[in-house]
């Protein structure tokens, strides 16, 4: 049985640009698979009660491969592997999600301040036969975050849209006393899990 890669582009069902720069770094060839008006995909975001951090991650990211293959057939495009991905930050068993307004935001991170916390990230690929799911899970640890520091980065408007209310890769860096993971896991596309998907769905790299 042949081993040559089937794919010469994969469709990123993510509004990203850290996705797509992680995915540029692996020199992987992609297209947007993007909801359309008529779609609510914060709605898939949605925490349920009870729910721990790992199954809604795999829950969410499981949704969004799923919704990502309705669009793709719906459009009539061609066939090609889907890539899909969540981010999740999780204090303990609390999820802390995308802050909805500054008050959020600086709640969140005054939470994190000075604490170890989770990122958990993950990729869903659909090979055009079946789903395959890996999930990576990575520790960051903040040193205690100054008031001052903290309204800053929030009116920077950084937090906004990001799970924890921050980007690893934003100014508040600086404030990052250690991780333990996947710095890429952390971005939000985990390129060692990643890889391993795109090669066993026969991708070329």
């Amino acid at each position: 049985m042949s081993t040559a890669p089937l794919h010469d582009f994969i469709y990123l069902a993510s509004q990203s640009p850290r996705r797509r720069q992680l995915l540029d770094q692996l020199g992987v060839r992609h297209e947007l698979l993007l909801p359309g008006p008529d779609e609510d995909a914060e709605a898939l975001e949605a925490e349920r009660p009870g729910e721990g951090p790992a199954d809604y991650v795999e829950r969410v990211t499981r949704a969004k491969l799923q919704a990502a293959r309705a669009r793709w057939k719906a459009r009539g495009l061609p066939a090609a592997p889907i890539l899909c991905s969540d981010t999740t930050v999780a204090l303990g068993r609390r999820i802390l999600g995308k802050p909805a307004d500054a008050d959020e935001a600086t709640a969140t991170l005054t939470r994190l301040s000075g604490r170890s916390h989770k990122v958990l990230t993950a990729v869903a690929l659909w090979d055009g036969r079946r789903s395959h799911l890996a999930v990576n899970v990575s520790t960051v640890k903040f040193a205690p975050l100054p008031t001052e520091v903290v309204a800053a980065y929030v009116a920077s408007g950084e937090p906004f849209g990001k799970a924890g209310a921050y980007a690893i890769q934003s100014a508040l860096a600086g404030w990052i006393e250690r991780i333990a993971g996947s710095y890429s896991g952390i971005m939000g596309l985990p390129l060692y899990e990643t890889t391993q998907l795109l090669r066993q769905a026969r991708v070329r790299l």
